[in-house]
């Protein structure tokens, strides 16, 4: 029996520059790690690029101007409501900043106790000292400091209201914010509000719409096209963006099943067999500690192959131990789970005890946070990660 099962490999690439054939220097990087490393390539294998290389590549950068002056025409340039924004000085700080340049003032609702993706304002434990209910109080920012003070986040060590606050006042606009959990409380300050939650986007629209709301745009309404030049992502606009420079944000990339079936093309035909491919993004997994949710783009994976769509369909193998096979040890054992194995065929087996607890999500969401989880984000300069055997199971030979 062979005893290596799936295998990952991070793939270090030349620095990827605006102009740049992604896919042909993805694939290359990948031909150069077959021969480096002496890999044999095999059918089903996977090749994925991150997505913050595709967007360089394609050259979606946007300035904050070019951000302002979007809101500016799509909201009025008045008093504008912000909603739910998540705490991040890389993901939300310019698009705030310029929010801020494109209109008067600016009402910013902060979810508490924390953002949408587990960044705390304020523990629960305080919550319940103060007699404070998340779902239903709106507390002003005297009330919330009286209460619970200056907080710094515990990673970064920035108090994220003084923060956001300052990047409004800086860009020229005035600033009041509130702290509340019900998206239509805005209306109570403007009828134009940008809700800038990224998963529950638009549940948050319909309930503005539904409440009278003149102008209701999420994140993924802003830069859906050229403004003065910029990039665009007629999908999900300013969405999946990271700040680039002082004054320039990368925005998440276009066209990226495009990008992964000529990926896919390039190695198969060098390698004369079936190699999948995606571009991927952030993973899709909690922290323990931090209680981060690491999701903050609008998806996992933006484009991939035919190959790997779908969700696990695989039988729990402690259950076939225990239960159907529990008499049987060694060889016997082993061949009758292979055989079971084997029998399963390509019906689903949701519902059926022998896969409870196997995990039942989109294979896109869970080989895509595998390789985020591989590549991480700072300077390990492996951008591109190369899988073998992510379908094999215990009768792979």
């Amino acid at each position: 029996m062979r005893t290596i099962g799936t295998t990952v490999r991070g793939v270090r690439a030349p620095v990827v520059r605006e102009g740049d054939n992604i896919a042909a220097l993805a694939a290359e990087a990948v031909m150069e790690a077959w021969r480096e490393a002496g890999i044999t390539p095999c059918d089903r294998d996977i090749a994925a690029v991150t997505e913050s290389v595709v967007a360089r590549a394609q050259g979606n950068y946007a300035a904050v101007g070019q951000i302002a002056e979007d809101v500016r025409v799509k909201t009025g340039g008045g008093t504008v409501g912000v909603a739910f924004p998540i705490l991040s000085r890389n993901r939300f700080s310019l698009l705030l900043r310029g929010m801020a340049m494109g209109c008067r003032k600016i009402v910013l609702l902060l979810s508490y106790p924390s953002d949408e993706v587990g960044n705390h304002l304020v523990d629960w434990d305080l919550l319940d000292e103060k007699g404070i209910n998340p779902y239903s109080d709106v507390l002003t920012l005297e009330q919330f400091r009286t209460n619970f003070g200056h907080i710094l986040h515990p990673f970064t060590g920035v108090d994220y209201i003084d923060f956001y606050s300052d990047i409004i006042t800086s860009a020229g606009a005035e600033v009041e914010v509130i702290f509340g959990n019900r998206v239509t409380t805005l209306l109570d300050y403007t009828d134009a509000v940008i809700t800038c939650d990224i998963h529950t986007r638009e549940r948050s629209k319909r309930l503005l719409r539904a409440a009278g709301a003149r102008v209701v745009l999420g994140l993924d309404d802003l830069l859906t096209a050229p403004v003065d030049g910029s990039g665009y992502n007629a999908e999900y606009g300013l969405l999946g963006s990271n700040k680039a420079t002082e004054d320039r944000i990368k925005l998440f990339p276009r066209d990226c099943t495009e990008v992964a079936e000529e990926l896919s093309e390039r190695l198969s035909k060098a390698s004369g067999k079936r190699i999948e491919a995606m571009v991927y993004g952030d993973g899709a997994f909690k922290d323990p500690v931090g209680k981060i949710w690491e999701l903050a783009d609008p998806v996992v994976s933006p484009g991939y192959t035919g190959g790997l769509v779908g969700t696990p369909n695989e039988l729990k193998l402690k259950y076939l131990a225990d239960n159907d096979f529990g008499d049987l040890t060694g060889e016997a054992l082993k061949a009758a789970i292979e055989e079971r194995i084997r029998a399963k065929g390509s019906e689903s087996l949701v519902g059926n005890m022998v896969s409870e607890g196997t995990t039942p999500r989109r294979l896109t969401d869970l080989i895509g946070s595998l390789c985020d989880l591989t590549s991480g984000s700072g300077d390990k300069g492996t951008p591109i990660v190369y899988i073998q055997g992510y379908f094999d199971n215990y009768t792979s030979k």
